[in-house]
């Protein structure tokens, strides 16, 4: 997933449109997609949201007014967002930014496919893993 696919095209323009919340990807040939920032979080490609093997994947809600506050290019092969919640350690490859933004779809199907096996609501605020109530400070 993380691999890069010499065939996925690589945007021209890439636009954060914060009122809207959405990221908009622009191609050579004239495609643009927008990509809304909650979909680009839930899916973030990082350990803390994917685990470091299948099955652990945490599930993300409470996403959906999430912004980006910042975004870097990372080489030539990825973009970093930094998003307001503080997560900031997905790095998006052209492959899964392309892949977010043609097949949007079902990736939002998939997504509420699974909070609604899980019973979760999409709003739901996030707890920190294995925590009561109590703060505490780890880093990101």
């Amino acid at each position: 997933m993380s691999g890069l696919n010499p065939d996925t095209p690589v945007p021209t323009g890439v636009v954060v449109h914060a009122k809207s919340r959405v990221l908009e990807l622009q191609y050579a040939d004239g495609q643009s997609y927008r990509v809304p920032f909650e979909l680009l979080r839930v899916y973030s490609p990082s350990a803390e949201v994917r685990g470091h093997g299948p099955g652990q994947e945490t599930l993300q809600t409470g996403k959906r007014d999430v912004t980006i506050v910042s975004i870097a290019p990372v080489g030539n092969y990825a973009l970093q967002p930094t998003f307001s919640d503080g997560h900031s350690t997905g790095l998006y490859s052209w492959d899964l930014l392309y892949d977010l933004a043609t097949r949007q779809d079902a990736h939002w199907s998939e997504y509420l496919g699974k909070l609604a096996a899980a019973g979760v609501d999409r709003d739901a605020p996030m707890s920190e893993p294995g925590t009561s109530a109590a703060p505490h400070g780890h880093c990101h």
